[in-house]
């Protein structure tokens, strides 16, 4: 069974161009535009890996990770891989001690993206 990656960005071509590479390499692939709507639907999705940009409008991608770990959050919880073309070092050390798996900068590097988002699935499927 193919893993499920969401794809949390608030620009549509990142999502689309992203969702493109990913189903082409066998993953079945979800999409939110806001923090609120990755919230919303993490329960009905049940991703194995959430790619969650930094800056969204709204609940922040930030304030997404921190909501993954309080109680409530779907178990277990996914592998979290930060994006951003604007985040500071702040943001990524801030991403990491939250939980997040990685940190990723935009533009997205494709041989970066899937050798992390292969290392995020195998270490979810370990914590199953």
């Amino acid at each position: 069974m193919p893993s499920t990656i969401l794809i949390v960005d608030d620009e549509k071509n990142i999502r689309r161009t992203v969702r493109m590479v990913l189903e082409g390499e066998g993953f079945e692939v979800e999409e939110a535009g806001s923090g609120e709507e990755a919230l919303a639907r993490l329960p009905e999705v049940a991703p194995d890996v959430v790619l969650l940009d930094v800056q969204l409008p709204g609940v922040s991608g930030l304030d997404v990770l921190d909501a993954l770990g309080r109680p409530g959050a779907p178990e277990p919880v996914p592998s979290v891989i930060m994006i951003s073309g604007h985040a500071t070092l702040a943001d990524a050390v801030r991403a990491t001690r939250a939980g997040a798996y990685d940190f990723l900068e935009k533009p997205l590097d494709r041989d970066r993206l899937m050798v992390t988002l292969r290392n995020a699935v195998e270490r979810r499927a370990m914590a199953k």
